[in-house]
């Protein structure tokens, strides 16, 4: 069964804007294209003094522009701040996610992945599994983790948690409205060899694709499914 086959609603939680296009962008737009509605997340919000707050809004008009490519319903800014997840009480993090995810109510869940090097991305796991724990009849019945260059493999495959992906999702007719939403964010894209390069994305979702015999592909870690 393809994982969108039955997802009419999809939610992707993201650590900051631009996580989601470079986990899951090619998946979030062939799931517009099928016919889903998709609904992004976006936890943090860079703050004074660590981020300046033309920067910050600039990134947030990119953010909007990127998810216009990709045909969006939504876009929920929840504004806690970034690089400081560590500092907050994780019960208001937590209450507040599941709340915009309790609004959405997704039967597909999209998240990043626990051995993320950022501590933001590992919280950001953390709470969004909170809200998926399935206790009643609702509640996303798929829950998958995505890959996201510069920060899945940064960390220490083997003495932490390795992205060993197990879903793939053929995005060989989308790949290349997930560049031009990446390409969006002026401010985050760079040159080449740079992880957060065009050629980056575009090598890592070909090597991803050859892994399933696609053009191109998106890989992901299947946390639970519920057939």
């Amino acid at each position: 069964m393809s994982l969108l086959s039955h997802s009419r609603r999809i939610a992707i939680v993201a650590p900051h804007a631009d996580d989601e296009i470079l986990g899951c962008g090619g998946t979030m737009a062939r799931a517009v294209a099928e016919g889903a509605d998709v609904h992004v997340i976006v936890v943090t919000r860079g703050q004074p003094p660590l981020f300046d707050e033309e920067l910050v809004q600039r990134i947030r008009s990119e953010t909007l522009r990127a998810h216009e490519i990709i045909g969006v319903k939504s876009t929920i800014f929840l504004d806690f701040p970034a690089a400081n997840l560590d500092q907050l009480r994780r019960s208001d993090l937590n209450h507040a996610l599941s709340s915009a995810l309790a609004r959405i109510d997704p039967d597909l869940l999209l998240i990043p992945f626990i051995g993320d090097i950022h501590l933001d991305h590992q919280i950001v796991f953390n709470a969004a599994l909170v809200h998926a724990r399935p206790r009643s009849s609702t509640g996303p019945s798929c829950v998958a983790a995505y890959e996201t260059l510069s920060e899945t493999n940064w960390l220490a495959p083997g003495v932490t948690p390795a992205f060993i992906p197990n879903l793939f999702v053929d995005i060989s007719s989308t790949l290349e409205r997930k560049i031009a939403a990446f390409c969006s964010f002026e401010t985050q894209v760079k040159p080449a060899p740079d992880e957060r390069s065009v050629e980056a994305i575009r090598a890592l979702a070909t090597t991803r694709g050859a892994t399933v015999y696609r053009h191109a592909a998106e890989a992901f870690v299947l946390i639970r499914q519920i057939n």
